[in-house]
C-alpha cells in the first residue's frame, strides 16, 4: 500500500451480496445530511439501497403487526437524489447488474470525501462502454451535493438518452426486520422546474410535517465545453425527471454533471425551502469548483483530526475510515442543528436513527478535536431536559430521567415489545430500564468541562443537567436498614441480556454494580459542581430547581453509603444474585449455532432465557474500568465504605470475558481498553478485532443497516 492508498478504501471486484455493506461504508455525509454509497443508476431493491437521511429528520408511524399496534419514530429515508442513468436508442436503462463487467474499481477517497467508481462493461448487443462516476456531499456548503459521470463509447457511436431524476416515491425498507411495520413516511407536495435545466421536488413527512426540498441541475459537456440539449420534462406523483439526448462518438468522452441542493423546514435563516433551494442552485458553480471547496473543507478537518500511526497499512486506513464517519455524522455543519449522535450514524435505518448511550464513546474524541461541536451536541440533551423531567415524574421520581432511546423530542422511543427474528415471537423489551444513560450524559458533561474548562457552558447549562440527573439517582435510591446501605432496584445494566430474575415476572434487577457505583460518581460530581458556581448562579439555580440543604445532605449521604454486591471470590458481582445463576455451556452453543453473539435470541427461540445464566452481551462491571482509573475507583469505593483491591482487576476481566458473547460491537472495545493496563499484547489483539468490526461486518449483516459509531469512535479514542 502506498501512502496515498492509506487514505482510500478500494474494492476491485463487484460482488452484489457485498453491496449493502459497501453502501454503508461508502456513505457520504456532511453533518447535515448523508446518502449511502449506492450506485446512481440503481433504485432500492435486491442488493441496492440508496438511502438519504437528514440529521434529526424523524417521523412517527403506527403499525399493526401480529395483532399488535406498534408505534415507532423512524429516521426518514428522504427522496433519492442520486438517480442518474442512460440508455441507447430503443434500449434498456443501464444498470450495473444487467451488463457484463469487464473492469470494476470503486474507491472512497477519505481525504477528499469522494466516491469514485470506474467501470468498463459490455451490453447484450456487444457495445462496450467505460463509465467513471464521482460523487461528493459537500462539507463546505451543507446544502450541496454533486455527481459527475464520464461516459466513453469504446466500440460504438450513436445517440443515448440521459435520465436525471429526484425520486420521492421511496419508503423506509433498509432493515429487513422492520419491513412489517409502516414504512411510508413521505407525502409528496410539489414538483416542478425552476428553468430549462433545473427540477425540484418538495415532500413532507406525514406526521412530523418536516418538509424537505431537493433541486437538481443537470448539464452535459464535451471536455469543458457545455453541450446545449433540449430536455424533456417528466413527472408523476412524487417523482420528477429531466431526459435529454446526446450524440456520442467512439473513444470520445461525454461528461454529465448533476448538482443538487437540499433544504428542509428545520433549517435556520430561511423563508421557505423551495426558494432557498432555487437561490443556491442558481448560484452554484460547476462540479469541479464545488468539489475543490468541499475538498478544502475536508483538508481543514483532517488537519485537526487525523491520527498518524506507524503500525500497519490496514490499521491506518481503517482508523481514518472511522474518523471519516465520525465527521460525516457530526461536523461543523451540525453546530446549532439540535441533533444528537445517533448510534448508527446517519448511515442507515437500524435503531431508527435514535440516540443511545453510544455518544459516551464519541465525546472524548470531539472534546479534544472539535470542542465547539461537542458543546452543540450536549445542547441536544439540554433542550430535552423538560422531557426527561416529565419522564421522571411519571416514574415517581424527581429530577431528570433521560430515555434509553431518544429521537425528536426526548421521549422514550424504546419498544415495549420486541419481535425476535429467530423465534418470530414478541418478547417484552425491558431494555428501556437502562437508566445508566443518565450516567453517560453526566459523564459527557464532566469530560467536556475537563477538556475545555468552558465555565460558561457549565454555569448556564451543564450544572443544571448534572443536578437534575443527580436528583434522579437520589430519588431512585432506597435505604436498606438491615444493610445500612442505599440500594437501586428495578434497573437493567449495560449487559442487556439480563432484564429480570429467572423466578420473577417483574422486570428489572437489584443493585447492578455499574449503575450503583456510577450513581455515586454522579452524586459526588454534582457536589463538586456546586463549588464551581458563582454565588449568584448557585442561588438562581437552587431557587429554580428548589434544591435545599436537606437535598444536598441526602446526596452526600447516598454517595457515602451505596451498596455494591461482591461474590465470595472477591469479584464485583454484576448485580445482586448474579452468583446464583447457572453457568452456560458456551462450547455447546458454538458447535450448534456457530455465531452466538446474540445468545439472547438463540436461547429465547429455544424456549429458554439468558436471565438464567452467567452470560453477558457486552461489558457491564468492566465498564467501570473503562470510564474510571484504578485510582478513581479506589477513591469511590473508599467513599462508600468498601476496600477495593486493584490487584483483583485481572481476575475480574478474566472472569467476565469468559462469560461474554460480544453481542455488541462496543464489547471488544471495552475489553481491549481494560486489558491495556494488564496485558498489552492481548489488548492490541482485541483492539484489532474491534477495529475491523464494521469494516469486515463481524456481526454478519448489521453494518449494512448503519455503521456502529460508538465502536468506531472508541477505537479512535483508544489510539
Amino acid at each position: 500500500m502506498n501512502q496515498n492508498d492509506l487514505w482510500k478504501v478500494i474494492y476491485e471486484d463487484y460482488i452484489p451480496d457485498h453491496e449493502p455493506l459497501r453502501e454503508a461504508l461508502f456513505t457520504l455525509g456532511n453533518g447535515y445530511f448523508a446518502t449511502r454509497g449506492a450506485a446512481e443508476e440503481c433504485d432500492a431493491g435486491g442488493c441496492h439501497y440508496p438511502g438519504t437521511y437528514l440529521a434529526g429528520g424523524y417521523n412517527r408511524a403506527r403499525s399493526e403487526v401480529s395483532g399488535r399496534i406498534v408505534e415507532n419514530e423512524d429516521l426518514v429515508n428522504w427522496p433519492n437524489w442520486l438517480s442518474l442513468t442512460f440508455r441507447h436508442e430503443n434500449g434498456n436503462w443501464f444498470r450495473i447488474d444487467d451488463v457484463e463487467l469487464l473492469h470494476f474499481r470503486q474507491e472512497l477517497d477519505l481525504y477528499r470525501g469522494v466516491i469514485k467508481r470506474t467501470l468498463k462493461f459490455r451490453e447484450e448487443d456487444g457495445k462496450e462502454t467505460s463509465l467513471i462516476s464521482r460523487r461528493f456531499v459537500d462539507m463546505n456548503n451543507p446544502h450541496f451535493a454533486g455527481i459527475e459521470w464520464t461516459i466513453t463509447p469504446e466500440n460504438w457511436s450513436g445517440k443515448i438518452q440521459i435520465r436525471s431524476a429526484l425520486d420521492g416515491t421511496v419508503i423506509n425498507s433498509g432493515v429487513p426486520r422492520y419491513r412489517d411495520l409502516s414504512s411510508a413516511h413521505l407525502q409528496p407536495l410539489e414538483i416542478g422546474q425552476f428553468d430549462d435545466e433545473s427540477i425540484y421536488l418538495r415532500v413532507q413527512a406525514n406526521q412530523s410535517k418536516t418538509r424537505v426540498v431537493q433541486a437538481a441541475r443537470t448539464r452535459a459537456y464535451h471536455g469543458e465545453k457545455e453541450i446545449f440539449v433540449e430536455r424533456q420534462y417528466f413527472k408523476k406523483v412524487g417523482y420528477v425527471a429531466h431526459l435529454f439526448d446526446l450524440q456520442c462518438y467512439e473513444k470520445q468522452a461525454v461528461r454529465i454533471e448533476k448538482i443538487v441542493s437540499f433544504f428542509s423546514s428545520r433549517d435556520r435563516a430561511i423563508t421557505e425551502p423551495v426558494l432557498e433551494a432555487r437561490n443556491v442552485l442558481s448560484d452554484a458553480g460547476m462540479f469541479e469548483e464545488l468539489l475543490e471547496s468541499h475538498a478544502h473543507a475536508w483538508a481543514e478537518l483532517w488537519h485537526r483530526c487525523d491520527i498518524d500511526i506507524k503500525d500497519g497499512d490496514t490499521t491506518q486506513m481503517i482508523l481514518r475510515l472511522h474518523i471519516f464517519h465520525i465527521l460525516q455524522t457530526a461536523s461543523n455543519n451540525t453546530i446549532g442543528l439540535d441533533v444528537g449522535i445517533p448510534a448508527r450514524g446517519w448511515h442507515g435505518e437500524a435503531y431508527r436513527g435514535h440516540i443511545f448511550w453510544d455518544e459516551l464513546f464519541v465525546f472524548p474524541f470531539l472534546n479534544l478535536q472539535l470542542p465547539e461541536l461537542a458543546r452543540s451536541l450536549l445542547m441536544y440533551r439540554y433542550h430535552r431536559l423538560p422531557a426527561a423531567r416529565r419522564a421522571a415524574r411519571k416514574a415517581g421520581c424527581r429530577g431528570a430521567m433521560y430515555p434509553w432511546q431518544s429521537g425528536s423530542n426526548g421521549r422514550e422511543e424504546s419498544q415495549v415489545v420486541h419481535l425476535n427474528p429467530k423465534s418470530g415471537k414478541w418478547d417484552p423489551d425491558n431494555t428501556y430500564l437502562q437508566r445508566h444513560v443518565g450516567v453517560a450524559i453526566a459523564f459527557n458533561i464532566y469530560q467536556y468541562y475537563e477538556a475545555t474548562r468552558d465555565i460558561e457552558f457549565l454555569t448556564a447549562y451543564g450544572s443544571e443537567m448534572m443536578f437534575e440527573i443527580a436528583r434522579f439517582w437520589s430519588s431512585l435510591a432506597t435505604y436498606n436498614e438491615k444493610r445500612e446501605k442505599f440500594e437501586i432496584n428495578g434497573v437493567v445494566g449495560p449487559d442487556e441480556f439480563h432484564t429480570q430474575y429467572p423466578d420473577s415476572d417483574k422486570p428489572g434487577l437489584s443493585n447492578n454494580a455499574y449503575t450503583n457505583v456510577m450513581a455515586v460518581w454522579v452524586l459526588r460530581t454534582a457536589l463538586d459542581f456546586i463549588d464551581l458556581l458563582s454565588d449568584t448562579r448557585k442561588r438562581e439555580l437552587f431557587t429554580d430547581l428548589k434544591i435545599d440543604d436537606e437535598e444536598i445532605e441526602r446526596w452526600e449521604e447516598i454517595s457515602r453509603n451505596m451498596f455494591v454486591p461482591f461474590m465470595d471470590n472477591g469479584i464485583i458481582s454484576q448485580f445482586e444474585g448474579y452468583e446464583k445463576l447457572k453457568e452456560l455451556d458456551f462450547e455447546k452453543y458454538r458447535k450448534k449455532y456457530g455465531d452466538i453473539q446474540r445468545l439472547d435470541r438463540i436461547l429465547k427461540a429455544e424456549g429458554d432465557s439468558p436471565n438464567r445464566y452467567k452470560v453477558s452481551k457486552q461489558a457491564d462491571v468492566l465498564m467501570l474500568f473503562y470510564l474510571l482509573s484504578a485510582d478513581e475507583l479506589e477513591s469511590l469505593f473508599r467513599r462508600i465504605g468498601y476496600q477495593f483491591n486493584r490487584e483483583t482487576i485481572p481476575d475480574m476481566v478474566d472472569y467476565y470475558i469468559k462469560r461474554s458473547s460480544h453481542g455488541s460491537t462496543l464489547s471488544r472495545l471495552v475489553y481491549s481498553w481494560v486489558f491495556s493496563r494488564t496485558d498489552r499484547e492481548e489488548s492490541y489483539h482485541i483492539f484489532q478485532e474491534s477495529l475491523k468490526s464494521d469494516f469486515e461486518d463481524i456481526q454478519g449483516g448489521t453494518t449494512a443497516e448503519g455503521i456502529h459509531l460508538g465502536a468506531m469512535a472508541g477505537t479512535v479514542d483508544m489510539i
